[in-house]
């Protein structure tokens, strides 16, 4: 059984906030959550206590680049580069760093050394930038967690190798965007479904890839941590399971 990780476990560089499951229940899983570009550490710690995933402790990390211009927020790739047609900041931008913060600083140091999980019991949730990220980091690591949720998230084009065959990732992914206006394109949704084995994609009616807007948007990404979550408790006695 894997213990509670803590934050003095992880290097003092690292800037996050550990939410443990809830009284008396055990840390079976952990979920590791990367906020989008331009945001902190705060808004996917309070996502994780909204959360309330059972037996499932979330570390909610800040991304270890400010933004600059005093623009505030943080920001996960390995440059900044803007688009001066569109004037915004680009999202795709090299996620070599933070691969590796993740698969060794977080992932091998602490989570598997120190507190003893298994990568099946680790699980991924990252926005937009952080999105791109935690696909990365997954793909590189090349073994199979417990799955990746990315909103507004493709794979990152470093990443991607057409014409070559790949051996696909086992980890599975749930990915999803607006209906329009989307960094979810069909041809996204392509490449990434080259690239991991299993894919299941959820097309909001609505333009923009924003943060769930409500409990229709929010269940497709709730089914799946109910598929991909373990437990150690198991079925109440005196329940009946049906279908």
């Amino acid at each position: 059984m894997p213990r509670q990780p803590l934050s003095s476990d992880f290097s003092p560089h690292l800037q996050l906030t550990v939410v443990p499951p809830g009284s008396n229940q055990a840390p079976v899983n952990v979920l590791l959550l990367l906020h989008g570009l331009g945001d902190s550490k705060e808004s996917f710690a309070q996502l994780a206590r909204q959360l309330s995933l059972p037996e499932t402790t979330c570390i909610s990390f800040q991304a270890p680049s400010p933004l600059p211009f005093d623009l505030g927020g943080f920001h996960w790739g390995d440059d900044i580069t803007f688009d001066q047609s569109k004037g915004v900041m680009e999202y795709d931008t090299g996620f070599e760093k933070t691969g590796r913060m993740i698969n060794e600083d977080v992932v091998d140091k602490v989570l598997l050394q120190k507190c003893g999980y298994k990568p099946r019991n680790i699980l991924f949730f990252g926005f937009g930038q952080g999105g791109m990220a935690v696909l990365a980091a997954a793909l590189a690591y090349k073994t199979e967690f417990g799955g990746i949720v990315s909103i507004g998230g493709p794979l990152p084009s470093g990443t991607i190798h057409p014409g070559i065959n790949v051996v696909k990732n086992k980890t599975p992914v749930i990915i999803s965007g607006g209906s329009s206006q989307s960094l979810v394109t069909q041809s996204a949704l392509s490449n990434l479904k080259q690239t991991f084995q299993v894919v299941e994609y959820v097309k909001w009616p609505r333009p923009g890839d924003s943060m769930p807007h409500n409990r229709d948007e929010m269940l497709p990404i709730m089914k799946f941590f109910a598929r991909r979550l373990q437990s150690k408790s198991g079925v109440p006695e005196g329940v009946v399971e049906v279908g």
